[in-house]
């Protein structure tokens, strides 16, 4: 990936934090007509590109720039046919999004390209990046915008008969804006036929010189699989050839809904997106609906939610642990993990009222104060914890079998994981000391004490390690919370939070009713664009909103961890075996709703 930089190129300099030198030097290189900045309310360095530069200026950034941008983070799009603020906008019907990343040193750059309706086609940047393909799907997938030279652009997240693309702004958003659904035997025939998997789609042969090939069909509904995908796999005997993934049964349209959804009334749909991290996704979304709305979050919101993000972290990864060592032959493991999940969930309940999805974080801090007696509860645990965490390394890490099995298989290195967009302990067990939590702390994270866990060798058995350190660390933040919870409230005070407090409604008639139309109608967030990203349970997550001065966000992005990770299991795959891959999708740690959204 250090491409050499040639003779005629100008002496590397390295750009700023804000990227306006970046930005600057982009001109003079692809000249001011070709490069268009873009302020944004969270200061993220934006600009705009012509079409037919994209992969002159994209390569120039990925190895040629200092930094270089290797990791393709992100690529979506946005319907703009029916904006009404259009200043910031140039003349265009879609927009097509990059985000880069520079991981030494963290910086970032988000690239935009407009299209004509009657023009929706880009230069496919697939040679560039490899995990490019399934953003360039879901892209088509989604708005209808061709990639040229893309290998397989095909559906991805819906069936490959759907009718339309559905992020389009005039694709319908509710079943009852829909004509009546029919399932004629004709239909019914179709359906199944598009489900048949056609080797030479894939440019897959059905046999070589030596073999025939055999395609078995994993899942989508396989034990293997936590959850519900599909992988075909090509087999010369029991050695894995190749492996196509496909995703989408679990798509529910969680972006469109965002753009249905009030900027409150939107937060309870974001807890089933890592449906294992709960109250943790709620928090990137909310940082970028504050950063629109300019709201400043009380030091005692920002511990709360540290702490609560933290034990979610320990839960997904208990159920991580678990079925990890199921997938690979032990059995007794996960009955006890999910028995000190239990535990995790019982101090969440406690505090929130709910348990997986307590939907419980807020526009400007969170839903109540901590109940009486939570420090109790939360201390208990921090006594209980460490030495069952030192029982299950006895138990699985130690383990005979759970080493052959996972020792050497499904490893990659660093270089590849940026390359597929590879974040979190995938990344780290790579031995890259990286964590977003260090790099760009948030939520206070800064002045919290805990190090970041690495392994070197980036297989399955790394990423286990890196993963049961995490929980060691997550304790380790657990306690500082505990031990130092500022006072203070819970909550801003900024008139934009939903819902405001409500022991002041009684006072007079205007608090009630601007207390009525911001829990009935939601706040009007200004118009603007905004991204939160955090670390999350399985890497990086964050959510790219667009509003236009309304009670409701205009374009909704999630990025997830899951969606890139699942896209490199078929490339450390090949040459292993199928029981190999069962301990290649369990280390992976990835959850189906994450993928699908």
């Amino acid at each position: 990936m250090n491409a050499r930089i040639e003779e005629t190129d100008p002496p590397p300099r390295d750009f700023g934090r804000n990227g306006g030198s970046l930005i600057n030097h982009l001109k003079e290189r692809f000249g001011p007509d070709a490069v268009t900045e873009q302020s944004t309310r969270d200061e993220f360095p934006t600009v705009w590109i012509q079409r037919a530069e994209v992969p002159a200026i994209l390569r120039y950034l990925k190895h040629k720039a200092r930094p270089r941008f290797p990791m393709l983070y992100d690529l979506t799009a946005i319907d703009e046919r029916s904006r009404a603020n259009r200043e910031s906008v140039p003349a265009g019907d879609f927009t097509v999004v990059y985000h880069l990343m520079s991981l030494e040193p963290f910086r970032e750059i988000r690239i935009k390209v407009r299209l004509a309706e009657n023009g929706l086609s880009i230069p496919s940047i697939t040679r560039l990046w490899p995990t490019a393909s399934w953003y360039e799907r879901e892209v088509w997938d989604m708005f209808g915008i061709r990639f040229d030279g893309h290998p397989h652009l095909r559906r991805l997240l819906m069936p490959t008969t759907w009718k339309g693309h559905p992020l389009r702004k005039d694709h319908p958003a509710r079943a009852t804006e829909s004509g009546r659904f029919s399932m004629p035997t004709e239909r019914h025939i179709e359906e199944e036929e598009a489900l048949r998997f056609k080797p030479e789609e894939w440019g897959m042969e059905r046999q070589s010189d030596e073999a025939d090939f055999m395609f078995l069909n994993i899942g989508p509904q396989h034990p293997g699989t936590h959850g519900v995908i599909r992988l075909v796999l090509q087999l010369d005997g029991e050695e894995i050839v190749d492996i196509v993934p496909e995703i989408g049964f679990h798509h529910r349209g969680a972006e469109k809904m965002g753009e249905r959804q009030s900027w409150h009334t939107y937060i309870p749909y974001t807890d089933r997106i890592d449906y294992l991290g709960g109250v943790m996704n709620n928090l990137p979304y909310l940082m970028a609906v504050e950063k629109l709305a300019g709201i400043i979050v009380p030091d005692r919101a920002k511990v709360i939610r540290v702490m609560l993000c933290e034990l979610f972290r320990i839960s997904s990864h208990l159920v991580w642990y678990g079925t990890y060592a199921q997938d690979v032959g032990q059995m007794s493991p996960v009955f006890y993990m999910f028995n000190d999940r239990e535990r995790v969930l019982g101090i969440i309940e406690a505090v929130c009222g709910a348990r997986m999805h307590p939907n419980w974080f807020r526009i400007g801090g969170v839903a109540a104060d901590l109940p009486d007696g939570w420090d109790r509860l939360v201390n208990d645990f921090l006594s209980y914890f460490p030495p069952k965490l030192d029982e299950y390394d006895s138990m699985v890490m130690a383990n005979s079998l759970l080493k052959a099995r996972t020792r050497g298989i499904g490893a990659y290195n660093t270089e590849e994981a940026i390359e597929w967009g590879v974040t979190g302990a995938g990344l780290r067990a790579t031995g890259m000391e990286w964590d977003l939590r260090k790099q760009r702390p948030y939520s206070g994270y800064d002045q919290f004490e805990f190090d970041i866990p690495i392994a070197h060798n980036g297989d399955c058995y790394d990423r286990a390690l890196v993963r049961i350190e995490e929980m060691r660390q997550s304790l380790r933040i657990i306690r500082q919370c505990v031990d130092n919870m500022p006072g203070g409230p819970f909550k801003s005070d900024h008139p934009l939070t939903t819902p405001p407090l409500k022991d002041r409604t009684m006072h007079d008639i205007e608090t009630l009713i601007t207390h009525f139309l911001n829990v009935s109608w939601g706040p009007v967030i200004p118009a603007g664009e905004g991204t939160g990203c955090i670390e999350g349970t399985k890497g990086l997550y964050s959510y790219y909103l667009t509003s236009e001065k309304n009670t409701i966000p205009y374009r909704v992005r999630i990025r997830t961890a899951s969606f890139p990770h699942m896209q490199i299991v078929p490339f450390i795959s090949r040459g292993h075996t199928v029981p190999d891959l069962l301990a290649i999708i369990g280390a992976t740690d990835f959850v189906l709703a994450d993928i699908d959204r």
